[in-house]
């Protein structure tokens, strides 16, 4: 079912997409055909979001890149402290280049996708408190 669209300014429509990307994560899972690296891709992008709607509730200004590493660093910079485990989803920046398309690397493994999965769920959940403590 489909959420209120509200306004791309708002930082509940980021996580909104956020919470979308993390729930097609995980339905898509027993899909015949469908790989791990495409799951970790959008577990990726529900990070990105979700970090991208704390900056939008901050006011602060971000570029529009992939680069998780990059927007936490903004989000440091903006004085809000980041738990160590929040710190940690810069991993998840590899699943929107190198397994986004045929190459070299392996395959990603059930493991992989499993904690690409549990670190996108910690930064959703995390940006949502955020974003409900401010006004």
């Amino acid at each position: 079912m489909a959420t209120e669209r509200l306004p791309p300014d708002d930082p509940r429509e980021w996580l909104n997409r956020a919470r979308s990307n993390l729930a097609r994560t995980k339905a898509d899972i027993d899909v015949p055909g469908v790989y791990l690296e495409d799951l970790c891709f959008d577990a990726q992008q529900a990070a990105e979001k979700a970090i991208k709607a704390v900056l939008i509730s901050l006011n602060v200004r971000f570029p529009y890149v992939h680069d998780l590493a990059k927007l936490l660093h903004l989000i440091e910079r903006s004085g809000l402290d980041l738990p160590q485990g929040i710190k940690e989803a810069d991993v998840l920046t590899h699943f929107a280049f190198e397994t986004r398309y045929p190459g070299p690397e392996e395959p990603v493994t059930r493991e992989e996708y499993e904690s690409a999965v549990a670190i996108a769920e910690a930064v959703v959940r995390w940006a949502g408190e955020c974003i409900g403590k401010r006004p």
